[in-house]
């Protein structure tokens, strides 16, 4: 096995799975869970766009930096490693997290979020970097992360990365561990809501949790009005992230619109 191939197996691929099999790999275990998650931007690629998560992810959340890969298309992409696999639900939930806190300003079209769904088969597997895009004949990489400004809006490279520089890349990179991992989520869920457009209570007075109201108590139903149901599992901590973030959505989009 080639360093490149350790390295990549050392960050991303579930464990059992080998970088130097016949077959490429999955990122998704036999279990389910992964310990790959991948961000990118495109149409138009934007670094500085991308980069309040590359650089909020190390100072707000304490997590190791995630590697910057330009994908030989169309993107600015960010791969998270995990020490330990997490259900996909739960890598779906961060990404989501992440969206909400650092891109919420940016057109979901132009996000792509792996995983992005419950179901696995929902989206195919990112292509493994560094590699040969017949479509545009050009070439994905890891880069530092003093380079990808040079890029510009073309997130490729002409020429096939050498695989001792892309090894090198790798190795200066560490995965999440799964004590930083959670405490990164309890962060996210905490700031989802404002995110999402709830007004948040002043810092200077006491956070008191809400009154059930005579209509209806924490999720116990039954409900009326399903905005008001949309709104309670918004806000109960004690449903989970991903549904949390499903019911925001909901409330955000326009009148009318699919969801």
């Amino acid at each position: 096995m080639t360093r490149l191939q350790t390295e990549y197996q050392r960050l991303y691929l579930p464990p059992g799975a080998s970088a130097d099999s016949a077959e490429t790999p999955g990122l998704i275990g036999a279990d389910g869970r992964v310990r790959a998650l991948v961000l990118a931007l495109s149409r138009p690629a934007d670094w500085d766009a991308l980069s309040p998560v590359w650089r909020g992810v190390q100072s707000d959340l304490e997590l190791p930096a995630p590697a910057i890969a330009v994908n030989g298309v169309d993107a600015f992409e960010l791969w998270f490693s995990l020490a330990e696999p997490v259900p996909v639900a739960e890598a779906a939930a961060f990404l989501q997290g992440l969206r909400l806190r650092y891109l919420a300003d940016v057109k979901p079209a132009r996000l792509r979020l792996w995983p992005d769904a419950v179901v696995p088969s929902a989206s195919p597997d990112p292509s493994r970097i560094p590699a040969l895009h017949p479509a545009t004949g050009r070439w994905s990489a890891f880069v530092a992360p003093d380079l990808p400004a040079v890029f510009g809006d073309d997130p490729s490279l002409d020429f096939q990365p050498v695989d001792d520089a892309q090894a090198e890349q790798l190795s200066r990179l560490a995965s999440i561990p799964p004590d930083a991992w959670q405490a990164a989520l309890a962060q996210l869920q905490a700031v989802a809501p404002a995110a999402a457009g709830v007004v948040p209570v002043p810092a200077a007075l006491p956070v008191q949790p809400p009154a059930a109201s005579p209509s209806h108590t924490a999720l116990n139903g039954p409900y009326q009005d399903p905005r008001r149901f949309l709104l309670d599992v918004m806000n109960d901590p004690t449903v989970a992230l991903a549904l949390r973030i499903d019911a925001a959505k909901v409330l955000l989009a326009p009148v009318g619109a699919p969801v």
